[in-house]
């Protein structure tokens, strides 16, 4: 891959509420923490990911953008809730900690399905796992005592989330994630909307 190979993803951007919500969210579970066992996500670097692309060389942008416009040409605009809290890979063993979908739009799981598909034309491999949304709000600390994750565990397990807002999908985005010293940069590359209109 040559050194000038772009980053990428396909995702659904969050709204400033959103994100407020969710960094509100992550500052009283912080608070609860000793420090530094989970590195968390600014909130301006989440996103509700629905196709994760990798190194990607810039000639291939183009084609991908018109993979995902013919990807969401069939749907409706539609809105999620994002709600609930949770972790990967288990709540036992958390080493991701995320907040959910928990009511799966019907035209989310099918955008994600066709972006999977139109994809896997451009040498993309089709996803295996099950599709679970979810966004991501840190990453436990490999250097984290046995204790503070189970003090982690304990804590997610008693902690109720509920309703953090409702995130209207219009269009998806292709992103490209620049991983930087202070944190990954996110730019847009492309723009693809949902354009079936009843």
């Amino acid at each position: 891959m040559s050194t000038q190979a772009l980053r990428l993803f396909i995702a659904v951007e969050l709204t400033p509420d959103l994100r407020q919500a969710i960094g509100r969210v992550q500052a009283e579970l912080q608070g609860q923490l000793a420090p530094r066992v989970v590195r968390w996500t600014h909130p301006d670097g989440i996103h509700l990911t629905l196709k994760f692309l990798g190194d990607t060389p810039p000639e291939q942008t183009p084609a991908i953008a018109q993979a995902m416009r013919m990807a969401a040409a069939s749907f409706e605009p539609f809105t999620l809730v994002v709600a609930g809290l949770g972790s990967f890979p288990n709540p036992r063993q958390p080493r991701v900690v995320w907040v959910g979908v928990p009511a799966v739009p019907k035209a989310l799981a099918g955008v994600q399905r066709a972006l999977d598909l139109h994809l896997a034309g451009l040498d993309y491999p089709r996803e295996t796992r099950p599709f679970n949304p979810h966004l991501t709000l840190g990453r436990v600390n490999d250097r984290a005592t046995l204790a503070e994750r189970q003090t982690l565990a304990a804590l997610l397990s008693r902690t109720q989330i509920a309703e953090l807002g409702s995130l209207p999908v219009q269009e998806i985005v292709l992103f490209r994630s620049e991983l930087r010293p202070a944190g990954a940069v996110y730019s847009v590359q492309a723009r693809a909307p949902l354009s079936n209109r009843p």
